[in-house]
Parts: structure tokens; sequence; C-alpha cells
């Protein structure tokens, strides 16, 4: 929290009463670090980008069984029966005989491929492309979160100190209004002068409820981000010891290392493999096949009675099967595949183009901001000399009450520049760091156990039976 009064004798109480608000809250106050801690641990859109990673390691024993064996059990049962009447010559009479007959058949078949047309290999391939993939998207929303945070911690401190100034231009206007009541009613003032100071008080306690309630809203999507609601948060400053000297330092840094790029990369591994597979339709397979069953019939009749026959048979098999002419579907399939392709391909030029961008905006925001600054630092300081010179020359009839609140908002607005400006200053430099693609727990030193998304591919990678998942659901 910080708290601004404008210049004014009579407002020195209230000076005190904030820095007694701010040094009660400074025991509680929550650094952006702690605040990035408890986003990165918390935030749900993270949470759920987490779980989407772990779904898609799945992809890799899937794929791993496509060359693993497949065991089938059959249990067939069967009952039939047959009547038949006759006539008996030369007595004409009839005669009925019958058959029932009933078979209990079990069996197990095993399937062992060999060799598929290289679809099992490029299959695996294709799914470790894939989780790698999902984990430089996780890396990327991990990104976006902590920039989120940074914007969302920097939003709370600047709609404070706006409403902070907007409260206090209002206890300035407040005064001025006494004054020139008091000065009109011993008759060295006009109608006119209190009508322009209740007028600028108006406009102002306007501005007051309009930064209260823009305090409220970045409250409220401080709650969202982080988890909990703000306390004490204090201005961090830029984080200077992550940014380069030069742009093109960042430029070469985010070639390399951002997530988006580097997941644009995988996809198109994930292509290019999913190529293979289609062109292994293709190619001759082969397998071993094996089974084993055994078969328990009888029957009955009424001129032999009952008979029961029971049976075992086992056979191994291998399997060469070539493909000749499957109706077309297999080669639109490769050249939809290689169409893929060249999309995946285009999409990593589209990912660079779009990172360049990111950082050229948060570049030039983070130089532009630097320079408004200092520009808004002098303002300050040239207004509020002013102010001060203006009132005084207002107490010997020198100036009028429209050049002190004309002064006011002068001084008031530079001040809004300057909080503006710091603001976005920190932000920026956050951005230049994520546009790199190097905003992530280790180099911001955050105090919270990092989410390892190759523990949970390890524990699932060779699995091959079982429903729950690594943590027991």
């Amino acid at each position: 929290m910080r708290c601004v009064v404008a210049f004014r004798p009579s407002l020195y109480l209230s000076a005190a009463f904030c820095l007694a608000v701010v040094l009660s809250g400074a025991a509680s106050a929550e650094s952006l670090t702690e605040a990035m801690s408890s986003a990165y641990a918390n935030n749900p859109e993270l949470n759920a980008q987490r779980a989407g990673t772990r779904a898609a390691d799945e992809y890799v024993p899937q794929a791993l069984a496509q060359g693993r064996p497949t065991i089938t059990g059959n249990l067939a049962a069967g009952f039939s029966a047959n009547n038949t009447r006759a006539r008996i010559y030369p007595t004409g009479m009839w005669q009925d005989n019958y058959t029932n007959t009933g078979s209990v058949q079990a069996d197990i078949k095993i399937i062992q491929p060999i060799y598929a047309g290289g679809r099992i290999e490029n299959g695996v391939n294709r799914a470790e492309s894939a989780v790698k993939a999902a984990r430089e998207q996780l890396r990327s929303k991990e990104q976006a979160t902590l920039l989120d945070t940074a914007s969302a911690y920097m939003s709370v401190i600047l709609s404070g100190q706006v409403l902070d100034l907007r409260q206090s231009n209002v206890a300035f206007l407040q005064e001025q209004v006494r004054a020139a009541n008091d000065r009109f009613s011993v008759g060295e003032g006009t109608r006119t002068d209190v009508s322009q100071a209740q007028a600028a008080l108006a406009a102002a306690t306007s501005s007051v409820s309009v930064a209260q309630a823009d305090l409220l809203t970045a409250r409220a999507n401080y709650v969202k981000v982080v988890g909990h609601e703000p306390k004490g948060l204090r201005n961090p400053g830029p984080i200077s010891k992550l940014l380069p000297a030069k742009m093109t330092a960042a430029v070469d840094a985010s070639r390399t290392e951002h997530p988006a790029i580097r997941a644009a990369i995988y996809n198109a591994d994930t292509a290019s493999y999913n190529v293979a597979i289609q062109e292994g339709a293709l190619l001759p397979t082969f397998g071993l096949q094996g089974s084993i069953g055994s078969t328990l019939a009888g029957s009955s009749t009424d001129a032999t009675g009952a008979d029961r026959v029971r049976s075992l048979d086992a056979s191994v098999a291998a399997v060469l099967s070539i493909p000749i002419y499957q109706g077309g579907g297999e080669y639109a399939s490769v050249r939809q595949a290689k169409e893929e392709l060249g999309q995946a391909k285009l999409q990593i030029d589209a990912a660079r183009m779009s990172v360049d961008a990111a950082l050229a905006q948060a570049w030039s925001t983070l130089e532009s901001a630097k320079a408004q600054i200092v520009a808004a630092q002098a303002s300050v300081t040239a207004s509020r000399l002013a102010l001060e010179g203006v009132v005084e020359e207002q107490k010997v009839g020198q100036r009028t009450t429209l050049d002190v609140l004309n002064a006011q908002s002068t001084l008031i607005n530079a001040r809004l520049s300057e909080v503006g400006a710091e603001a976005q200053l920190v932000v920026a430099s956050y951005a230049v760091v994520a546009a790199m693609g190097r905003l992530d727990r280790e180099r911001l030193g955050l105090s919270v156990p990092a989410y390892r998304p190759e523990h949970h591919y390890q524990q699932v990678r060779d699995k091959w039976i079982g429903l729950r998942t690594p943590d027991g659901r």
C-alpha cells in the first residue's frame, strides 16, 4: 500500500495515518516472489495443464502396447436336439428316433507381432514427441501464469496508489472549498471561486468512486490468479537480474529456449513420425500366432445311449501378411499426413514470428516505461513546486482559485503518470523475461517444490497392467 498526500500543512495528520497503516501491514506483507510461489502451486488453470500433461504421458505405453503380445480367451457352449418319426412297414406303426448333442469349447489365443512395417517403432517415437510437446506447452502455461501473477500484483499496487492519489486530491479540494467559502463570506472572494472549487471537488469525488471500483476489480483478479486475497503488497521493482543488456541477446535466447517454439518443433517431429506410420500400412507384417483349446462334446440317442468325447488342440503359426490393394484409403492417409507435416513446419515459423513480436513489444514497453518514469519524476517535482508557489501567491491576491485548482490537477496527473509508468516498468521486465522463455521457478528462486512432469512419465511408461493412476485414483 502506498499513501500519497498532496502538499498541504493541514493534511500532515493524514500522511502520518497512512504511514502507520503501511508499517502495521509490513509484518504480513506478501512479496511478488511469494505470490508467484502460491500461483505456481495452486493456480487451477496451471494444475489443469499439468493434468493434461500427465494424460499425454499415457500415449507412450499405448504405443508400446502395439508391440506386446495379446492374449484372448474364448468359451463357447451349445446344445442341439433332433427328433425323427418314421413309419415301420409292414406293420404301419410309427417309431420316434431322437438325438441330443452338447458341447463346451474353451481356447486361448496368443498373437505376438514381430514386424508391422515400422509402425510400432514410429508409433513410440510419435508418442514420445507428443509428450515432449505437452511438456513445453506446460512450460508455456507456467510462464503465462507467473506473468499474470506479476501483472495482477502490480495492478493491485497501482490501483491502490491511484486511489490514494484520488483521495488526497479530494482532501485538498475540500480545503479549497472551505477556504473559498471563507473568503467569500468576508468579501475577499467571489461566488465563481466557490463554484469552481465545488465543481472540482465533485469531479474528484467521482474519480475516487472509479478508483475504488478499479481496486476491487484488481483484487478479484489477484485472487483468481494467486488463490488468496492480497496482503500488504509492495513494489518489487523490475527483475533486472534476468534482463539482457541488448535486445539481440533476448532474441537469441528466445529462439532456443521459448517453450512455444520448442513445442512447435516437437509437433513437427510428431507429424513426421505419423507420415512413417501411415506409409507402414503399405508394408508387409509378420507375427506369431498360437492357440490352445479343449472341447468336451456329448451326445445321446435312443439306440446307443450316451457318449462323450474330449479333445485337446494346440497350434503355433508364423503369419506373413502382404498388402496388395486395400481400396486406396491408405494412400489418402499418407498424403494427408504429409500435408499435416507441412502445416506443422509452417507453424514453427509462425511460433518464431509470434515470439519475436511479443519480445519486441515487451522490450519497447520496457524502454518506454523507463523514459516515462524520468519524465514523470521531473514533472512531479516541477508541479509540486508550482503548486506551492501558486498557493502562496493566492494568499496575497496574486493568483485565483482557478489557478490553484489547475496547479493541483497538473500535480495529480503527473503523479498518476509516475505510478503508472513504475507499474508498467515492472510488468514489462517480466514480460521480456517470459518472451525469452526464462520466466520459470528456478530462475525466479520460488520457494515451492518443483513440478517434475518426467516423474509421472517414468511411473507409467513401462506399466503392462493396472487401472489406478500413480496417485491412487
